[in-house]
């Protein structure tokens, strides 16, 4: 409990994280860490980041840090990379929205006014790291209140209004700490969210706060908090996909796919307008098209391998597809459908032929269509356990499907 963690406790678990130490040795009277970082040390459990409140420049603070640090100019903040940990910094400061859903205007105020424009009272705690302040919390008022009580209030009553982000943040810190939001909190977020409040952000940023719920040790239940403060309903991305499809999916993805990428696909799924909501998003193209992939084909391919039962079949049916798109359709389909998900991901897919095409042009096949049919039915046999892993198995069936090839062109060419 807050009320229970002294000053010791407080920077003794502090130097225990990856730069920490180094962020206690480099602060100065001036240097604050703050928000999550606060809120989790009290509660004695190890921080995800580092972030830092400067009240005045920071340019002080970077050079006694050192590292590897990319600066943002305008709202006078920079990231520090000290080996594997990451700080972030910013300069103490207040803001202000010149309309709702707009980035804030910002300029240097005093760490109390910096604490009173944060998102929820229990991320507006500040932890003293040097000096006179050194171990002292400043907070706002009810913040450890509510951080011993668990529950999430936010600080005024536009907050969602000016910032409508935080709303998704605030079903994302309910998942994700198992706080409750308070009553009045709760209503003031069901008001923004029916009065539109998401319209006024860029897809961009709305994307980025579901990305880093997805990215969350229980994404699953992030959906589910999403879904229950009826964000997910505002913003068309309902899943069809019962919880237990979802949780199916995941088991199947393993580690060569995206949990973050195949959920976004099961929120898209059937849903309209795909390509131009995904190019909002700030997504790679890589990324893009294996979100799109997944939404726009899981129905159709979990319709498909309940047909394909083959081990050919199913890698003509799966190897232009993501492993997203694959689980995801897998576990859609049923139990069947799941199990051969799962054995093209595990087992097919790492399937490869010993031998390639200067194999068949070097044992006389022409360049050209036929060395390609050749490769495929060498590949189909090794996929049907009808060969074994040898080369010259591979080569001889490779040779005749090409020759096969060859002979089924013969007739287009005859005058």
């Amino acid at each position: 409990m807050p009320a229970q963690a002294s000053r010791s406790d407080l920077l003794e678990r502090l130097q225990e994280i990856p730069g920490g130490r180094e962020l206690l040795a480099a602060a100065d009277q001036r240097t604050h860490l703050v928000g999550g970082s606060v809120r989790d040390l009290l509660r004695a459990e190890r921080p995800r980041e580092l972030d830092v409140v400067v009240e005045g420049p920071l340019q002080g603070l970077l050079e006694r840090l050192g590292g590897r640090c990319t600066r943002h100019s305008r709202f006078e903040t920079a990231s520090v990379q000290l080996g594997e940990a990451r700080i972030d910094l910013a300069r103490s400061r207040s803001e202000r929205y010149v309309h709702p859903g707009a980035l804030p205007e910002v300029w240097p105020a005093p760490l109390a006014s910096d604490l009173r424009r944060r998102d929820f009272t229990v991320n507006a705690i500040a932890l003293g790291l040097a000096g006179r302040a050194r171990g002292r919390l400043t907070h706002v008022e009810g913040a450890l209140e509510d951080l011993a009580a668990g529950q999430l209030r936010v600080l005024h009553s536009a907050s969602f209004v000016d910032d409508p982000t935080r709303l998704l943040r605030l079903a994302r810190y309910r998942a994700r700490l198992r706080f409750e939001i308070e009553p009045r909190t709760l209503e003031l977020a069901t008001d923004a969210i029916a009065g539109g409040a998401f319209e006024t952000v860029s897809c961009a940023r709305l994307a980025a706060e579901l990305r880093l719920a997805l990215r969350e040790p229980d994404p699953i239940g992030q959906i589910d908090s999403l879904r229950e403060l009826g964000a997910l309903s505002a913003l068309d991305l309902l899943p069809a996909a019962a919880n237990a499809e979802l949780e199916r999916a995941l088991a199947l993805l393993g580690s060569e796919g995206s949990v973050e990428l195949l959920l976004a696909g099961a929120l898209l799924a059937g849903k309209g307008g795909l390509r131009r909501r995904l190019a909002g998003a700030a997504l790679t193209a890589r990324e893009r098209t294996r979100v799109l992939t997944a939404a726009e084909r899981c129905t159709e391919l979990a319709r498909e391998l309940a047909r394909a039962r083959s081990g050919s079949q199913l890698h003509a049916l799966l190897a232009a597809a993501p492993p997203e798109a694959i689980a995801l359709a897998g576990a859609l389909g049923g139990s069947d459908a799941a199990e051969r998900a799962r054995r093209y991901l595990t087992e097919l897919s790492a399937i490869k032929l010993q031998i390639g095409g200067g194999d068949l042009i070097a044992a006389g096949v022409p360049e050209g269509p036929a060395v390609g049919a050749g490769l495929r039915a060498a590949l189909a046999a090794r996929l049907d356990n009808e060969i074994e892993p040898d080369a010259e198995a591979e080569l001889q069936r490779a040779l005749a499907g090409a020759r096969a090839a060859l002979r089924k062109r013969a007739p287009d060419r005859a005058p």
